[in-house]
């Protein structure tokens, strides 16, 4: 049997929309002009994607629609009015980011069918079920997994009936996708916002090993790889570039539509790839599905490499050098390569339309028959036969008309319930009642009925879901009288001292990588039973393995994780847990989500949103809100190593022995002089941080009243070469201000010049 394999492309305007459809795409993900993770794409407004999910399904493709950014709070009533509109058309799915989102969708909206967003960074078994208990029929997986991890998983997703769907082609991120905060911190550009300035493609001053674009890797590209994602049981294929045109989405679809098919035919690859270089490219790697993470991964050109590449070819052909004349022809010609791809393309999509179809209402009434409705529709699409280019059918009401001196279903009531029908997909062009007969009547319940069952036919014989409105939130305060608690992040065994000199929570920072069968960490918890333990964000493979089995075997009464794996396994253990800073939460519904699904006892609200964002998050009942006032800013994370751009490495490439062994600091500066930390600690991924950090004592005076806790990181993290303020005088004066000591403020200032709030003081 043919395995069946979803071939899903980008569509960041109506033209690139078509130009998908046309090239033979599956599946079109595309955003509107809010709650969508690429605002730098063109987007599409409403009635255009009813319009594109019209001409989609004409030729058996499917359109899922992008809200994969965190929400605020203030957002939800506005995004519930869209999806309102939304469950009354035929999209096909919703891609989403947000907890808070998925619980919403989940608990209101079930017709929807929703896709988890590579912004949630999957890459583990436990997180697939987490997501599944969501209501995510299929999940994005993290596009820095490799093949071997990919097929583990993908039997977790069959598991879980879960389909999965990995990144083919397109740009790369340097940083986990979901935990990037480079233009975030710096910019006030959110990533998690769709408003990612790119970081990672700026220039910069020259490094120590002679790079000035340090951080820019080539484009992703499995074209080669299709056979083994096929028998690693990836459902679908998923094509990036919501920012790029039609050309570019047609020459690549096309070309991916010709591999898949040819190799599903024929059992071999059949074409070579090469019209994906005359189009947009920043060359291409597949060095994260091969698990090859190296050097060649970099390219110090973050511009379109088609050019180069056209002269390099050229260069091949020659067998010897070429001359200046000899470039100049081989730019000339792949100019002219383009100019007729997007010739060609102008030509295909011409005579697409998504046009609304045009509708005539033509009402009739006589006494002792039923109220008639004749639905004519006319449609203007070119491919559709002439045959069937115009339908009508007829609906009735169920009674027959009856004379009735006071009320009279005549031309004014026609027109008032049926002059407005509010349906994206038709234009009303004609609302006929010179049929009906004046001083007859129905039953009204029955012209609304009328109405809706024209709503139904129209909307391809669905019944018009009813309008949700959000039950109002409640407020549950923390207990009277309560002041904060101070809390603080270690991640050296020796710090675990600190427990003599506060009272307060000490969190234990486990590492994101370990050894195979590491049982260290097991006994150090288990002889340190005041310490909790703290969760990375990222756990793959064997990692992931290690830190579950920590989790069965220490059993601690209360955890704080960043991954959701682990809040999976968690709850399934009956071990309380926190939802730590790195799950992005930004609103209410995720606190309800969590707890309601996970039993989750409280969470860290994301350091991305301001003092009024921040304001009006409900917490729930029995609920901790929590908050970090004091630590270094993470700008990305990354599974490719910082150093061989920046200060060079004498390993070709990175092995599990780099991630175990290496702790190399160093920094980069941009063109504006900022200069960043890159540091990596042993057992951990290689990281940048702002060179500043985060301080916000203004929170305790702004917002006591809302949270039980603030905490300081004392990791010494992200540092890069400066000395750190002594961790017990710090203790010390976050204590004094938590008790009311306002002059520790200055104190602490002075002790961490360095230092900002700006997110909070901004938000997202």
């Amino acid at each position: 049997m043919k395995p069946k394999i979803e071939l899903l492309a980008p569509g960041g305007d109506i033209d690139a929309i078509k130009a998908a459809i046309i090239a033979g795409a599956d599946a079109v993900y595309c955003g509107l002009d809010s709650f969508n993770a690429r605002n730098r794409a063109a987007n599409i407004s409403f009635d255009e994607l009813v319009g594109a999910i019209r001409l989609a399904h004409q030729y058996d493709c499917q359109i899922f629609l992008t809200l994969n950014i965190v929400i605020l709070e203030h957002e939800f009533k506005s995004l519930v009015k869209l999806l309102n509109r939304l469950v009354n058309t035929t999209l096909d799915g919703v891609i989403v980011q947000d907890i808070g989102l998925l619980y919403v969708l989940r608990e209101y909206f079930p017709t929807l069918d929703i896709h988890a967003s590579t912004q949630l960074t999957t890459h583990n078994a436990g997180q697939i079920p987490f997501l599944k208990q969501l209501g995510a029929s299929r999940v994005n997986l993290s596009r820095e997994l490799n093949l071997r991890e990919i097929t583990a998983l993908a039997k977790v997703g069959q598991q879980h009936d879960t389909l999965l769907e990995v990144f083919v082609h397109g740009s790369l991120c340097i940083a986990f996708s979901g935990l990037c905060y480079s233009t975030s911190a710096s910019a006030g550009n959110s990533g998690n916002r769709g408003r990612c300035s790119q970081a990672c493609r700026e220039e910069y001053e020259t490094t120590e090993s002679g790079n000035n674009f340090p951080l820019n890797i080539k484009d992703n590209s499995a074209f080669f790889d299709l056979p083994a994602l096929i028998n690693a049981g990836v459902y679908s294929f998923k094509v990036e570039g919501r920012i790029k045109g039609a050309n570019y989405v047609h020459t690549v679809i096309d070309s991916f539509r010709k591999q898949i098919d040819g190799y599903i035919e024929t059992g071999e690859l059949t074409q070579d790839g090469e019209r994906l270089y005359k189009v947009f490219n920043r060359d291409f790697t597949n060095a994260f599905l091969r698990g090859d993470l190296n050097q060649s991964m970099f390219i110090d050109n973050p511009r379109d490499h088609s050019k180069h590449h056209a002269v390099e070819k050229f260069k091949a052909s020659q067998g010897d050098a070429i001359s200046v004349v000899q470039i100049f022809d081989a730019k000339q010609q792949l100019h002219a390569d383009k100019q007729q791809i997007n010739a060609s393309v102008d030509e295909k999509i011409a005579h697409l339309s998504i046009d609304k179809i045009k509708l005539t209402l033509q009402f009739a009434s006589e006494q002792g028959k039923p109220l008639t409705l004749t639905v004519i529709t006319a449609q203007n699409d070119h491919l559709i036969n002439a045959d069937n280019a115009t339908k009508t059918t007829v609906l009735t009401s169920q009674s027959p008309m009856q004379p009735s001196e006071k009320l009279s279903v005549d031309q004014e009531t026609i027109e008032k319930r049926f002059k407005n029908i509010a349906n994206a997909n038709y234009e009303l062009v004609a609302l006929d009642t010179a049929a009906l007969t004046d001083g007859l009547s129905i039953p009204y319940r029955e012209v609304t009925q009328l109405k809706n069952d024209l709503l139904a036919y129209l909307n391809d014989g669905i019944a018009t879901v009813p309008e949700v409105t959000l039950p109002k939130l409640e407020h549950y305060a923390k207990p009277s009288g309560q002041a904060p608690l101070l809390s603080m992040l270690i991640c050296d065994p020796a710090d675990a001292a600190l427990a003599d000199v506060t009272d307060g929570d000490i969190y234990f920072k486990l590492p994101d990588a370990y050894k195979r069968g590491c049982t260290k960490y097991v006994d150090f918890l288990l002889e340190n039973p005041r310490l909790i333990p703290w969760f990375p964000a990222v756990l793959i493979g064997k990692d992931f393995d290690v830190a579950l089995n920590i989790l069965e075997q220490v059993k601690p009464p209360l955890i704080v994780t960043n991954n959701t794996g682990i809040a999976y396994h968690a709850q399934r253990l009956g071990i309380n847990w926190i939802a730590g800073p790195l799950l992005n939460t930004t609103n209410s519904y995720v606190l309800l989500s969590l707890q309601q699904n996970f039993d989750c006892r409280g969470a860290f609200i994301s350091n991305e949103i301001s003092k009024q964002q921040i304001r009006h998050i409900a917490r729930p009942k029995n609920f901790k809100m929590l908050y970090s006032i004091y630590h270094p800013i993470l700008l990305m994370a990354s599974r490719q190593c910082f150093f061989q751009q920046s200060v060079g490495c004498e390993k070709p490439r990175i092995d599990n022995g780099c991630m175990l062994s290496c702790d190399k600091s160093t920094s980069i500066k941009n063109l504006k002089g900022d200069s960043f930390a890159i540091d990596k600690q042993k057992a951990g991924y290689p990281s940048i941080y702002n060179q500043d950090q985060f301080l916000n004592t203004e929170i305790i005076d702004d917002l006591s009243d809302l949270f039980d806790g603030f905490m300081i990181d004392l990791t010494d993290i992200g540092a890069g070469d400066r000395q750190s303020p002594d961790k017990i005088t710090l203790i010390k004066q976050f204590e004094a201000l938590l008790s009311g000591q306002s002059e520790a403020s200055q104190v602490l200032a002075n002790l961490v010049p360095e230092s900002t709030y700006q997110q909070y003081q901004n938000g997202l």
